[in-house]
C-alpha cells in the first residue's frame, strides 16, 4: 500500500482542527445571504442544496457548512455538472458513484455523534472508497485529518485530480485494499465506507479507537443494505441498524 502526502495547504475553512459550527437557524441561510460567484460557481446554488438537506432532518451546522462550501459539480464529469447539486448518486467512472448529498451529510452527522467526538471534536478519521474524491473533501472540514483510501488505481489517479485545486493539507490519498483499513494510522475517530458487504470487515473494528464510531452500509440477509453504525466502547462493539441505503458492492484487493 503506497501512502500518497497530504497537499501544502488549506481549502478556505479547513484546518488542523474542525470549524467552529455557527448557530443553526442561520447555518442553512448564510450561503444565501450573499450569493457569490456565477452558474455552478454561485454560493447560491450550494445554498438551495443545503436548504434541502435541512427540510430532509440535517441539522448539524458543521455538517452543514461543509456541504455548503464543497463545490459538488468540480467532482463530477462536465456533462453531469448540471446535476451535481440534485439529491441523487451520480456515475464517475469504473462502476462507481458519488453519493447523494443526502446520504453524505447523513453519514457526516453520525460520525460527528460519536463520543469521542462531542468531548473533543472529531480527530482522525478514515474514509474506505475515495471515489471521485468529493466526501473525502466534506470530511476536510469536520475531523482534523482524513486518511481515504481508494482500491481502483484510475480512481485515485481522478480524486488525486480533482482533490488537488483544493489544496487541503489534513487529506492523505492511499491506494489500497480498503478491507485492510490503514493500520498505520490507526486509532481512528472515525471509520466511514462509501461501499457495502455482508459484514464489516474485522480491521475495521481493530482500527477504531475505544470511544469511535464506524458508518457503514451493510447487506442483510435478504440482500438490501441498511446503514450501520457502530460504537466502540470500553466494554466492546455497540451496533445500531439504521435506514436502508444502496451503494456499490465492498470489494477486495486492488485493480
Amino acid at each position: 500500500m503506497q501512502r500518497r502526502p497530504g497537499f501544502p495547504a488549506r481549502m478556505p475553512g479547513a484546518g488542523s482542527a474542525p470549524a467552529k459550527p455557527a448557530p443553526q437557524p442561520s447555518a442553512a441561510r448564510q450561503y444565501a445571504a450573499v450569493p457569490t460567484g456565477v452558474g455552478l460557481d454561485s454560493s447560491a446554488v450550494r445554498a438551495r442544496m443545503v436548504q434541502k438537506l435541512v427540510a430532509s432532518g440535517i441539522d448539524s451546522a458543521m455538517v452543514l457548512h461543509a456541504m455548503g462550501s464543497v463545490e459538488r459539480h468540480r467532482f463530477v464529469d462536465s456533462a453531469l455538472a448540471n446535476q451535481a447539486y440534485e439529491d441523487t448518486s451520480l456515475p464517475i467512472g469504473l462502476g462507481q458513484t458519488i453519493s447523494k448529498p443526502n446520504v453524505v451529510a447523513r453519514m457526516c452527522e453520525l460520525l460527528l455523534g460519536a463520543e469521542i467526538a462531542r468531548t473533543g471534536g472529531l480527530g482522525r478519521v478514515l474514509e474506505i472508497g475515495t471515489g471521485c474524491g468529493y466526501q473525502a473533501a466534506v470530511l476536510s472540514l469536520l475531523a482534523r485529518e482524513v486518511y481515504t483510501l481508494e482500491r481502483l488505481r484510475g480512481l485515485h489517479d481522478k480524486a488525486r485530480d480533482n482533490l488537488r485545486p483544493f489544496r487541503l493539507a489534513n487529506v492523505h490519498l492511499l491506494f489500497g485494499d480498503g478491507m485492510l483499513g490503514y493500520a498505520k494510522g490507526a486509532p481512528y475517530a472515525a471509520i466511514i465506507a462509501a461501499a457495502g458487504g455482508d459484514a464489516v470487515p474485522q480491521a475495521w473494528c481493530d482500527q477504531l479507537a475505544v470511544g469511535g464510531r464506524l458508518v457503514a452500509p451493510m447487506a442483510l440477509s435478504g440482500g438490501q443494505q441498511m446503514l450501520l453504525v457502530i460504537d466502540k466502547t470500553p466494554h466492546g462493539l455497540k451496533q445500531n441498524v439504521l435506514e436502508p441505503v444502496h451503494f456499490v458492492p465492498l470489494k477486495s484487493g486492488i485493480a
